[in-house]
């Protein structure tokens, strides 16, 4: 790190009284990951010499190569705005780092950066902006979560309807405080559920408000006795929560998805993106629909997407392209969750398109009514696909795609299909209640 640079972080935490850093980071699965250290050992930490066990952190490294290191990202450094000013804690990202000084090849931060120097070879930086959905839970004596919500809200209600507009607020201003601009916040669709967006930026910037997003959300609902869930379908019959992802490239700071001179100010580039996020879609679904649960929100009549098509206005298909031209042209991607690593979704959304930009894939033809009204026999002379419906099936479409192979990297690819193979086993050989209900009598 640079001296000058090292000096003014050093300054800033002296200067805001911050007593703890907290370094933290993510394993392969997007789990935030922390280590706190008194503020005495900053200096040491900017450096890069703190080390830890990377033995104990799912899909990092065995114990007999265990030690790894933490080289914290000075962009990063913010102070949590709900902690006491005396004593302040901090907060820093880090990247994670071999003992020779390499980076270490299962760091998910470290796979996004490998991609967008891959995109800034061929003159591009990827933007882009998530919509944060979530839902807000009572939780019982002992602080455990319920599945019962706080409201019986619906979409853009306001309070006394919508009980969690005070932890939604508190929310919002301490992301603001923590360098968000924060474009909307409301109620969603489903009783107890939120959304709130924030404004586009480069991919990592990005990546690491997500991480940094979910973590506020969950830590200020907890201080108003509520508990916040990025599951992606807690409850059956309403909707589940989706992590749109608007994506663009830029060539300096012009947006390549724009071109005035066609009728839809859509860029060749931007039809070939769009192209290889089709053609990859199924495969890629592991990485943005990355748990059991993530399927029962892919099913058709809950407002999330199944059928791999793209369009404008239209809602029911993968991808749709918002009305908006100039800067702000983009491709929204309508099937990741909240669940999903930020890092790893980034990443294989971008090898898709830079895919589709090198082999100028055409995508099909936008299709601009509603999927759902059309038959099954309709969408299959379209050639119209579904994406997975399982877990186990994506994993399949996974493995069978070398490109997701190559922009994750063997290291996160390998250790990333065993957990989750892993985990949909434990899934398929439990009993459910619902199987108890349906069958315990009538057979």
């Amino acid at each position: 790190m640079e001296t000058a640079v090292k000096q003014e972080i050093l300054e800033k935490a002296r200067r805001l009284g911050v007593k703890f850093v907290r370094l933290q980071f993510t394993d392969i699965l997007g789990v935030l990951k922390n280590v706190a250290i008194p503020v005495e050992q900053l200096d040491k930490a900017l450096d890069g010499e703190l080390m830890f066990d990377g033995s104990s952190i799912h899909g990092f490294a065995r114990i007999e190569e265990s030690d790894m290191y933490l080289r914290p990202d000075p962009n990063t450094f913010v102070i949590f705005p709900w902690r006491p000013r005396d004593g302040a804690v901090a907060r820093l990202i880090c990247d994670v780092y071999n003992p020779d000084g390499t980076p270490f090849a299962g760091c998910p931060r470290n796979c996004l950066r490998r991609m967008l120097d891959r995109a800034k070879s061929m003159g591009y930086t990827m933007h882009a902006g998530p919509e944060m959905e979530f839902f807000l839970f009572h939780v019982d004596a002992d602080g455990k979560p319920l599945l019962e919500t706080h409201d019986k809200a619906g979409y853009f209600d306001l309070s006394p309807i919508d009980k969690g507009e005070n932890a939604r607020r508190e929310m919002v201003m301490a992301l603001e405080e923590m360098g968000f601009e924060i474009e909307t916040s409301h109620h969603e669709v489903a009783p107890g559920q939120h959304e709130i967006d924030f404004k586009h930026s480069d991919a990592l910037d990005i990546a690491d408000k997500i991480v940094t997003f979910k973590f506020v959300v969950r830590t200020l609902a907890q201080r108003h006795g509520l508990h916040a869930t990025f599951m992606p379908k807690p409850v059956f019959g309403i909707n589940g929560s989706g992590m749109h992802m608007n994506q663009s490239l830029f060539r300096g700071e012009e947006n390549a998805f724009h071109d005035a001179s066609r009728p839809d100010g859509l860029s060749a580039e931007a039809y070939y993106y769009i192209g290889g996020l089709l053609k990859h879609a199924r495969s890629m679904a592991a990485i943005t629909n990355s748990t059991v649960n993530s399927y029962k929100r892919l099913v058709p009549g809950y407002e999330a997407p199944v059928y791999v098509a793209w369009a404008e206005g239209n809602r029911s298909a993968l991808i749709r392209i918002p009305q908006k031209r100039g800067l702000s042209t983009r491709v929204e991607l309508r099937n990741p969750d909240p669940a999903c690593n930020p890092y790893l979704a980034l990443t294989v959304n971008l090898a898709a398109g830079l895919e589709g930009i090198r082999e100028k894939i055409d995508p099909p033809p936008r299709f601009p009514i509603n999927i759902y009204h059309i038959t099954d026999a309709d969408r299959m002379e379209r050639g119209i696909t579904s994406l997975p419906a399982s877990l186990e099936e994506a994993i399949k479409e996974m493995s069978a795609d070398p490109v997701m192979r190559e922009a994750l990297g063997e290291h996160i690819y390998t250790k990333f299909i065993e957990a989750k193979t892993a985990e949909w086993n434990e899934y398929r050989i439990r009993i459910t209640p619902w199987e108890i209900d349906r069958y315990l009598v009538n057979y």
